[in-house]
């Protein structure tokens, strides 16, 4: 690039050329840089990507639940160094290289713990879940663990999970922590269907109740499911403190009616909020600010380059009009 600037400093190329070298260095530089991260290798043809995702006939049997939204947990392949599962569900594990450090924290102090009595007791039990003692695996049930697929000789077999929490639910008590450590070690100490952990930072955000009357016939469900908008109905005759199966990750707004409210974190990864009494419309969106600002940016800067390109074009221009004008003087 400095080398056109220089040809054209010394009158060797014009002002076009110059131009016009500029932006074919740009694309091939920008060309060969992005090819070192995405090209033809990373591309496979969509019958053979589909072939690689093989569906079980665990996966069939959960398929045919039309139910908007919940997860399963694969206990017949490795957990969380697998996206077979993730393909054809909402799973517990997966695999992701970027991973979600609290998620990541509560799969080493919870989930995996969990997973293991979950399957030593359903195997006891002869896959009969509904006996169990929910209490032994409830961080899975507030997780919205709906199926289990469990290994069986020559294959696996799904079961419905009857101790799940659901979408989202209402809490009577909150227990405020200090510190995030406290936060993840009290999980196991309280019954997570009826009460909150909240970090004491959050306390403004629920109001800093900590007993909340629940309406015995109040009720909260999600109505609709796009990965990026969920949207519930709620009803209660009091106010109350709802917490959603969903992970608290930034950039998710939160509405009331369509009038954005605060939500915050509880049981160290999920969502909660404080709702008023009476039948609401709770909607969580994607929109995080970071995307906003990125196009601004990318805007302003295209706005920049082309006003600087139509610049040194008229500047061009003058400067060939005087000179043949001066050439005619």
């Amino acid at each position: 690039g400095g080398l056109f600037l220089y040809l054209y400093g010394i009158k060797k190329i014009n002002m076009k050329v110059t131009v016009l070298l500029v932006l074919a260095l740009c694309l091939i530089d920008l060309w060969s840089v992005d090819k070192r991260y995405l090209n033809d290798s990373h591309f496979v043809a969509k019958n053979r990507l589909y072939d690689d995702m093989k569906k079980t006939p665990a996966d069939e049997e959960i398929l045919k639940d039309e139910a908007l939204n919940y997860r399963v947990l694969n206990l017949s392949t490795n957990t969380f160094n697998e996206n077979n599962t993730s393909y054809w569900h909402k799973s517990i594990g997966g695999y992701h290289a970027a991973k979600l450090r609290r998620y990541q924290e509560m799969i080493e102090y919870h989930i995996s713990t969990e997973m293991m009595q979950l399957y030593q007791r359903t195997v006891e039990h002869q896959g009969d879940i509904s006996v169990l003692q929910p209490d032994s695996f409830q961080v899975l049930n507030m997780l919205n663990m709906k199926y289990v697929i469990m290994p069986v000789q020559g294959g696996a077999v799904p079961l419905e999970n009857p101790h799940t929490f659901g979408n989202a639910w209402f809490v009577n008590q909150i227990n405020y922590v200090s510190t995030a450590n406290e936060e993840i070690e009290t999980i196991h100490e309280v019954d997570l269907l009826h009460t909150a952990i909240v970090s004491n930072e959050n306390k403004e955000t629920l109001g800093g109740v900590t007993e909340m009357p629940i309406d015995s016939l109040a009720s909260i469900q999600l109505v609709a499911y796009e990965p990026n908008h969920l949207l519930y109905e709620s009803s209660s005759s009091v106010d109350a403190v709802a917490v959603f199966s969903e992970i608290n990750y930034p950039g998710w707004q939160a509405y009331i009616d369509d009038e954005k409210v605060a939500h915050t974190t509880a049981n160290y990864i999920l969502r909660s909020m404080k709702v008023p009494a009476g039948k609401h419309k709770i909607a969580f969106v994607f929109d995080p600010s970071s995307v906003h600002l990125t196009e601004s940016v990318a805007t302003v800067s295209f706005i920049v380059l082309v006003l600087g390109l139509l610049g040194m074009i008229g500047w061009e221009i003058r400067k060939r009009k005087a000179s043949k004008n001066k050439i005619q003087e």
